[in-house]
């Protein structure tokens, strides 16, 4: 068991995710991006078909920032890191939830601009693996993955780890490989990665891995990336890793959508109740369907999200 020190509270910027709503009300766990007279005279946030999110520490007068994901573009979150005025060289670290295009190649913009002085990157060493989908038909979408040479000539500091990694002194935990146990949860059937020179089967996407942050008086927040481990997955890790039994937030992409995972909609949101969280963020890839069943089933805690858009959880 790993002891996760409680903290005051946590902030999670939406730097980048598939939608933006400039109009959308705020609410007392999500604060949206201000709007002045001369907002539309302004550059303006962008939204991509990809995951970031700033997220901010505040324990004892202490505040510490780290990045996880990095978006789809090359440019696309360095933008609205410039919009929403965030100091990328003043971050603690760039945490990776997985190798695919979606969440990574933001980090070549990233890099360029922030590597010197150094920003550590926090992956899972599968993170690098070439992979694609092939559908039924033959069609064939390659997903694109940091390069490790790429990333060593530019003297960046590289923690790579199967396992856990914590991170702001104890405060925050990145679950590492996280333990399939779920039954209908069955990773991505259709997707294969290069494995010593050949392309072979690679359903599991093992180098998915979560945040866990424990905020006082509330419980475990959990941000997922895409989800590939499977959100109930992720979950059942985050209690069992922590030994806290309370789920309090979820937030991210719990990859809900098309043909494949539309099925297994409902038994998640069954599972999810089991929860009982009392903020549900779905983000990304979680899927219309899945989205509106959630708002539905989950009306008090379930929060729509925006690009611009903060969840503040804590005192």
């Amino acid at each position: 068991m790993i002891e996760l020190k409680p903290i005051d509270r946590v902030e999670i910027l939406s730097v980048m995710d598939n939608s933006i709503d400039v109009l959308m009300s705020s609410t007392p766990v999500a604060k949206r991006a201000k709007r002045d007279r001369d907002a539309l005279s302004k550059a303006q946030l962008r939204a991509e078909h990809g995951v970031s999110m700033l997220v901010t520490t505040y324990e004892r007068g202490n505040k510490d920032s780290f990045l996880f994901d990095t978006g789809v573009t090359v440019d696309g979150v360095l933008h609205n890191m410039d919009v929403l005025e965030v100091k990328g060289n003043e971050l603690h670290a760039v945490v990776l939830s997985h190798g695919h295009t979606d969440h990574t190649r933001g980090l070549l913009g990233f890099i360029r601009r922030y590597g010197r002085p150094r920003v550590p990157i926090v992956l899972h060493p599968d993170a690098y693996l070439k992979r694609k989908n092939v559908q039924p038909d033959g069609h064939e979408s390659e997903h694109i993955p940091p390069n490790k040479k790429d990333l060593e000539s530019e003297d960046v500091e590289i923690i790579e780890e199967r396992g856990p990694t914590m991170l702001i002194g104890g405060r925050v935990l990145v679950t590492g490989q996280i333990p399939r146990t779920t039954p209908f949860e069955k990773g991505s059937p259709r997707q294969v990665a290069l494995i010593e020179g050949r392309w072979q089967p690679d359903p599991w996407i093992h180098d998915d891995q979560a945040i866990v942050i424990n905020v006082k008086d509330k419980g475990l927040v959990v941000l997922t990336g895409c989800g590939h481990a499977g959100v109930v997955n992720t979950l059942k890790c985050a209690r069992e890793m922590t030994g806290v039994k309370r789920i309090h937030g979820v937030i991210g992409g719990f990859h809900l959508t098309g043909p494949i995972f539309e099925p297994i909609v409902q038994p998640t949101i069954k599972a999810l109740k089991e929860f009982a969280p009392s903020v549900i963020v779905p983000q990304h890839c979680t899927g219309w369907k899945a989205t509106h069943l959630i708002a539905r089933e989950f009306a008090k805690a379930f929060v729509p999200n925006s690009v611009g858009t903060t969840m503040v959880i804590g005192a």
